[in-house]
């Protein structure tokens, strides 16, 4: 009896499997022949589904900051919230980071691939602050995208650099809940009024 092809099982699979294999080795050390082993799928396939290799990471960093944006929703009403749940999902999802800091080595200031499409996804993460401002929730001494970036990298940093946090603040579990803390206090100074 043939086998029955589900192809957006094979989708997900490759799709799985180039999360990780870009996470672990950036755009330039990918392999499409490592992705398309650990998606037990042929290379033809991934080019067929995805295109090229930077289209295949494109689609991937596309996703998963998509995926964010639906589970971490920009939240001016609730600072703190906003930022266990920044916390929470990175601890969860380390690879996100990892593709982002891949594609700053990769890309460094030049344009982007996608960048119409990444800046309307920035646009609307500025606009929910822009409407914290002006309902005066938080701060408008300092512009709304300016806000967003400062306070993704006070949450962010600890996730992408872990040997540091570890060296600097400990590595027990009261030190990682006391490092919480401190961040989500930074975060409440850098937006109060």
């Amino acid at each position: 009896m043939a086998a029955v092809r589900d192809p957006e099982a094979t989708k997900a699979r490759i799709f799985d499997a180039a999360v990780t294999e870009f996470a672990r080795h950036g755009i330039a050390g990918a392999r499409i022949d490592r992705i398309a082993a650990e998606a037990k799928a042929n290379k033809q396939l991934i080019y067929a589904y995805y295109g090229n290799k930077a289209e295949l990471f494109t689609h991937v960093l596309s996703r998963s900051m998509t995926d964010l944006a639906a589970s971490v929703p920009v939240d001016p009403d609730d600072v703190d919230g906003w930022v266990d749940r920044l916390l929470d999902y990175h601890a969860t999802h380390p690879e996100f980071l990892r593709l982002l800091f891949w594609e700053g080595l990769e890309y460094g200031t030049a344009e982007l691939p996608d960048e119409p499409v990444r800046q309307d996804h920035y646009a609307r993460k500025v606009a929910a602050l822009t409407d914290g401002q002006a309902r005066g929730v938080i701060t408008d001494a300092i512009p709304a995208g300016d806000l967003l970036l400062l306070i993704t990298a006070v949450v962010n940093w600890m996730a992408v650099v872990p040997q540091m946090r570890r060296i600097v603040t400990g590595a027990q579990d009261t030190d990682r809940d006391r490092l919480r803390a401190s961040i989500k206090e930074a975060a409440r100074r850098i937006v109060a009024r």
